[in-house]
């Protein structure tokens, strides 16, 4: 999947998000049919990312592709799961108002308006309830959001200082070889030296030829 039709369909899903709180839904049928359109989106990007993990050990830049893809990934699912948490809420809500709205039925005309004071105060209640839930959902995500960066910072300079490493160990093994061969060679040219040098005395010490005696 390219990333422009990635884009796109962050792009639509935002806009399906913004329409379900903009009409509130409220029939549990809504709900599954919203549910069941995310997981086909999942899905669908999902398979989308993998074809460009794919696509990215093809590339001479193979990790700085797969962490474009990766931000890429987290960033659609993680819209994806907020758009799931929200009608969990929503269908939390509704399982709520039915529960009041059968208990309001029990109650007798004279005391319907404490019961819908009280109703008023639940719905309230109830709302804070989950807004706290969700600053506490937001701050796990950041902590957790701060963990993965300090790991892969923590791994990238692990593969640097090894990189290095490796370096430096080429470099002195090089270093090392380069000494072994101009000894070795030093070490031929002295004992051509000295050969030579054998030579030249044995030369000087020969006898000279006798002399013929006079007749």
């Amino acid at each position: 999947m390219k990333p422009s039709l990635i884009a796109f369909s962050l792009v639509t899903l935002n806009v399906f998000a913004g329409a379900q709180t903009e009409s509130s839904v409220t029939q549990p049928d809504t709900i599954a049919t919203a549910r069941a359109k995310i997981g086909a989106e999942r899905a669908r990007l999902e398979a989308g990312f993998l074809e460009e993990d794919a696509a990215c050990y093809k590339r001479f830049f193979v990790n700085s592709c797969l962490a474009s893809v990766n931000s890429r990934r987290r960033e659609a699912m993680a819209n994806l799961r907020r758009q799931e948490i929200s009608l969990n809420d929503e269908e939390r809500r509704n399982r709520g108002a039915e529960r009041i709205g059968k208990a309001e039925k029990k109650i007798s005309i004279e005391n319907q308006q404490q019961a819908a004071d009280r109703r008023a105060s639940a719905l309230d209640d109830y709302g804070s309830r989950l807004d706290k839930e969700q600053n506490k959902r937001d701050e796990r995500e950041k902590l957790q959001a701060r963990e993965k960066a300090n790991s892969e910072a923590s791994t990238r300079k692990l593969r640097d200082q090894q990189e290095k490493v490796r370096s430096q160990a080429a470099r002195q093994a090089a270093a090392v070889e380069e000494a072994r061969k101009f000894n070795e060679r030093q070490s031929q040219a002295q004992e051509r030296r000295i050969q030579h040098d054998a030579d030249q005395l044995k030369r000087l010490k020969s006898p000279a030829k006798s002399l013929p005696l006079p007749e």
